[in-house]
């Protein structure tokens, strides 16, 4: 039950803050009693990253999202707000420094509705579903035109309807799905992973060829796949590994249907390989399998696509460079592939060709890999992450790799 509102938060503070001497002792202790209540409840208001209570102790707002780039992190709070940690050589935190960070910093000016972290560079959907990229932007992935590194949010040219931004965790393209179902991608396009008929990079957003229909869209180092509306999946881009699913290892620089796939729900794409979540709540992955990152207990390639051992109650996927993950109903995460790093979680550096459970994760609503780190949102929206940490991408306060999960020192 909701005792007070966060309007009243925010006027009863202020009340506070302007009436401070005025206020009787009886007025005083109530008000106390109410903001404690909003700050239990709330966490912050809009203007705020954190809140410091009446014994000096600070406490985050709550996370409603996180993302895993290629060695940084960014999470979405509950007021809007975005905040990164980890890698900045190229400005990928967005508060405007290069500086590596152990713990988050807040992103400059914006506020958002989601957040995708890339490989050096990361983007933002806005309320007004305008994005707003920052960071790397050699191959154009920032999308407002140039070549430039940003330090800062800068506006993607010519994107006001979209509902949907990702950016390839160990890429250097961004696709954004808009409100029409047609999706739009900038950036680097050696493959043709832009999907355009071409494999000149574009500095500006163009059409994903042929697409109408999309529902989902993910980008991967140099392939992107679109779940559309049937239920069936078409990708484009590169395709030696298979990852594009259509049973070749050719190149395509328009969309083709991936084999097979008639019931998807979610698509995510890993650096070398794409995943799918099914109806049926099974998972079924296509591509690069060299650390068992398909989850099918082997270690071979595959063009179509295989069945992930053991995964019958999935409701969430992320894939990375050569791991996948999945969060399965009872809040619970596994993952499998490369895990020489910790980023499978299980408290070892072994490689699983088919998943195991992450350690110590009961409550989980969200899983976001990163290219050698995972993340997970938990039910009491809290942070934990585990794997590579070269950067701070962790968030402890430390640059030590973790195999198992741990919390995040905001």
């Amino acid at each position: 039950m909701k005792i007070v509102s966060k309007s009243l938060f925010s006027s009863l503070r202020e009340d506070l803050l302007r009436d401070s001497s005025n206020i009787v002792l009886s007025k005083y202790k109530c008000s106390v009693i109410l903001i404690t209540i909003a700050f239990v409840l709330f966490g912050c208001t809009l203007e705020e990253d954190s809140v410091t209570n009446l014994s000096g102790a600070t406490k985050m707002c709550p996370v409603d999202a996180v993302s895993g780039g290629g060695g940084h992190t960014c999470v979405l709070l509950e007021n809007n707000q975005v905040q990164c940690w980890g890698s900045n050589s190229a400005g990928q935190l967005g508060e405007g420094t290069t500086t590596n960070r152990l713990s988050p910093v807040t992103v400059s000016g914006l506020t958002c509705t989601a957040v995708s972290a890339g490989g050096t560079y990361t983007c933002g959907l806005l309320s007004n579903n305008t994005v707003q990229c920052w960071g790397s932007n050699s191959e154009g992935q920032l999308g407002d035109g140039t070549t430039t590194n940003r330090s800062a949010p800068v506006s993607v040219s010519g994107i006001s309807s979209a509902t949907q931004i990702n950016a390839g965790s160990g890429g250097s393209h961004s696709c954004g799905l808009l409100s029409n179902n047609t999706v739009q991608c900038w950036g680097s396009n050696g493959y043709g992973q832009l999907g355009d008929g071409t494999t000149t990079n574009r500095t500006t957003p163009v059409p994903l060829s042929g697409i109408s229909n999309a529902t989902n869209v993910a980008a991967g180092e140099g392939h992107t796949c679109a779940l559309l509306d049937n239920n069936t999946v078409q990708c484009s881009g590169r395709n030696d590994t298979g990852q594009l699913g259509d049973g070749t290892t050719t190149q395509r620089t328009t969309p083709v249907s991936v084999s097979g796939i008639s019931t998807a729900t979610t698509v995510s794409t890993g650096d070398f390989h794409s995943c799918a979540l099914l109806s049926d709540n099974t998972i079924k992955c296509w591509g690069s399998n060299s650390f068992g990152q398909l989850g099918d207990g082997s270690t071979t390639n595959r063009t179509t696509p295989v069945t992930v051992s053991g995964i019958s109650n999935a409701t969430a996927i992320s894939a990375g460079t050569s791991h996948t993950c999945a969060l399965l109903s009872d809040k619970t995460i596994k993952c499998w592939g490369k895990g020489d790093l910790g980023q499978i979680g299980d408290g070892t550096s072994t490689n699983r060709t088919t998943p195991v459970t992450v350690s110590g994760i009961s409550t989980a609503t969200a899983v976001a890999n990163g290219s050698y780190h995972t993340c997970a949102l938990l039910s009491d929206k809290t942070i934990r992450c585990w794997g590579y940490n070269s950067t701070g991408q962790l968030g402890d306060g430390t640059t030590t790799n973790r195999s198992a999960p741990v919390q995040i020192q905001f």
